[in-house]
Order: C-alpha cells, then sequence, then structure tokens
C-alpha cells in the first residue's frame, strides 16, 4: 500500500495515574510462588518490566478515548468539520454494542456525516484503523480521520492473581500459560490523520505493509479481556518474529529503504526478549528504537502509538527522520507503516493550530 496524499497530523496519549510494580503483583502472588516453590524476581527478569499502570476501578474505555482522541486533533489544529471518520481500534471497549467509537464521536463533536466505528485486530487495533483510514484519505473520500484506542489491564490481572492463587492444580509448566496476563498495563493513544492539503506537520506516512499467519491464532486467546488469557509466550513470540521478518522485507521493498536508512523505529511493546529478539532478526540497531515497556507494559493496541506519541513528546523525532512503525499482534497478524517524519520537535500545538487557522 503506497500513499502520496496522507498526513500523520496529530498524536495524543493518555496513561494512568497508578502504578503498579512487578514486585508488588509478586508479593499478591505470595501462596502461589510459595506452593510451586518459585523464585522472586521471575517475573520482572523474564519480563524486563518493572511496572505498570492501571486507570482507576470502573473506568470505561471511552472514557479515555474522549481524552486522547480531542488531544490529537486539538494538536493538529484541524477543524472537526473536515473529520470524515473516527474508528475506535482497542480491544477494550464499553459494550459489545453500539460501538464504543458512538459515544467518543459525540463527546468530541465530530460532523454527523463522520463515519463511526469499531475495528477489533487485538494489538494491531489502532494501527489497522489507521490504515483504513489511510486508504480513505488518499481516495479522497475523506479529508481527515482520528484513530483512536484504550486498553484498560486491570481487571485482567487481578483476575489473573486470583485465579493462579486459587486453583491449586496448577503446574510450573500450566502457569507459564498466564504469563503473559500478569505483563498487561493501561493506555490510551490517539493518531489524527489528514490529506496533505490540510497538513501543516508535512509527516507523510508512505507506505504500509501487512502480513498473516493464521495457523498461529490458538496461541494467545482472551475470553473477554477481563476475565481469562491463555498466552503461549515463548512460541507466539517465535512465531510472531518470523512473520516480522517476513514483514518488515516486504515494507523494505515497498518503501525502497533499506535497515540502514531508518533513523526511528516504534514497536508493539511485549518485553524484553521480544524486542532484544526482534530488533536481531530485522537488523535494527536498538539505539533507534524508543521502548516503553519497562514502565508501562504491554498496553495492547494502544502500545505502539503511545510510544510515538511519547517519543515526540520527548524530542525523539527530528525533522526529514525516516520512522518505521513495525506492529505484530496475535493472530498471527503484523501491519508495519513507513513515515517521513517532517515535523520540528519543538513545535508546539499551539504554534500548530496558530499555523494551521491562520
Amino acid at each position: 500500500m503506497q500513499y502520496s496524499r496522507v498526513c500523520l497530523e496529530g498524536l495524543g496519549c493518555v496513561l494512568p495515574e497508578e502504578r503498579v510494580t512487578t514486585a508488588e503483583i509478586e508479593q499478591r502472588l505470595a501462596p502461589l510462588y510459595e506452593r510451586l516453590r518459585l523464585p522472586e524476581g521471575r517475573l520482572e527478569l523474564m519480563s524486563g518490566i518493572r511496572e505498570r499502570r492501571f486507570f482507576p476501578p470502573g473506568t470505561r474505555p471511552s472514557d479515555i478515548s474522549i481524552q486522547s482522541a480531542n488531544q490529537a486533533i486539538e494538536a493538529s489544529g484541524i477543524e472537526r468539520r473536515h473529520f470524515g471518520a473516527l474508528v475506535h481500534g482497542s480491544v477494550c471497549r464499553d459494550f459489545l454494542e453500539p460501538a464504543t467509537a458512538c459515544r467518543v464521536h459525540h463527546e468530541l463533536g465530530l460532523p454527523s456525516d463522520c463515519m463511526v466505528y469499531d475495528v477489533s485486530n487485538a494489538c494491531l487495533g489502532v494501527l489497522t484503523a489507521a490504515v483504513q483510514v489511510a486508504a480513505m484519505i488518499e481516495l479522497g473520500q475523506i479529508r481527515a480521520g482520528v484513530v483512536v484506542g484504550t486498553e484498560s489491564g486491570r481487571a485482567l490481572v487481578e483476575n489473573t492473581i486470583s485465579r493462579l492463587n486459587a486453583d491449586q492444580t496448577l503446574t510450573r509448566d500450566k502457569v507459564k500459560l498466564s504469563v503473559a496476563s500478569l505483563t498487561i498495563g493501561s493506555a490510551s493513544a490517539a493518531m489524527v490523520l489528514c490529506d496533505v492539503e490540510l497538513s501543516r506537520t508535512e509527516n507523510q506516512i508512505t507506505t504500509a505493509v501487512c502480513r498473516s499467519a493464521t495457523a498461529g491464532h490458538e496461541l494467545c486467546q482472551s475470553v473477554g479481556l477481563s476475565e481469562v488469557m491463555q498466552t503461549d509466550s515463548e512460541l507466539l513470540m517465535r512465531q510472531g518474529v518470523d512473520v516480522g521478518a517476513e514483514t518488515f522485507a516486504q515494507l523494505k521493498a515497498e518503501s525502497g529503504w533499506s535497515a540502514d536508512d531508518l533513523d526511528k523505529t516504534f514497536c508493539h511493546q511485549v518485553g524484553s526478549a521480544h524486542r532484544k529478539m526482534m530488533l536481531e532478526r530485522l537488523g535494527i540497531n536498538p539505539a533507534i528504537d524508543f521502548p516503553t515497556f519497562e514502565w508501562l507494559g504491554n498496553t495492547g493496541s494502544a502500545a505502539l502509538p503511545a510510544a510515538l506519541c511519547l517519543g515526540r513528546e520527548q524530542g525523539w523525532l527530528d525533522p526529514n527522520d525516516r520512522v518505521a512503525l513495525l506492529g505484530i499482534g496475535s493472530g498471527i497478524n503484523c501491519l508495519m507503516m513507513g513515515l517521513q517524519w517532517r515535523e520540528s520537535p519543538v513545535l508546539s500545538a499551539n504554534e500548530r493550530s496558530a499555523a494551521v487557522n491562520a
């Protein structure tokens, strides 16, 4: 997929205030650790995650998606009348129906002729939504769109702790299927895409590629995000990296970039072992990658766009950077995008807004 008219114009990110360390989770798992004689510190050592964050109990995904989407829209400086699509792409949603995007759309005050719907694609939901909106813009169907997702991991982590402590039949091998559930965190992220004629940043999305290896669809399965998630983490990691390598080769071929041409990368945030294996396999220097899993954990579909937003806020991106967004999700699906970054990192949202409205 090649784009000539699509720009990434605004980013938004909302993080919870409450921090929960991996050490605290292990303390709560004391009955399990004592019964199976598991060493303390095992979870952080395996994952590289020292803490994650949680929204307050009872928080609806739409509550936070409204905030992050509004941030991205305000940062873009684009008038709301120009928005032709709003897509909510997280695993977490308010209800099965109506679409969580409906409440977000209503509270944002976007036009009534704006297309509004949810997308579900595990950890690739927000990136999948971005590809769909990019296609609408490239075809001239809409001028601007916003994609957003909020993942809330509190219930899954707490229910996993309770289940692991209560089930006296669990062995060390069976516990491994629940390790990934204990790495989940919470975050929200949003992206505004627009036609180049509306853009002042000229941050151009140039390429998107996708591949699937759906024979691995049983390696990670969730029966309601807040209930049970079973993951063969080791096999999922190996097979996911295999598909990632194939997808990255396709991205390089379609973008005309080599790994050495890349200035910055943002990957789906899983853990230290996954990051190391993936970057080595793809031939990417870890120095150009922006990790967040150490302090946010795995925040699902919000992980990659949140890292992109945080990287921008911290001045990680420079004008003329060639940027790769590298998404891998259960299923197994991969989606990767090429982004030609133009914007100066010191350009504030107010400055952008003033420029657009001048």
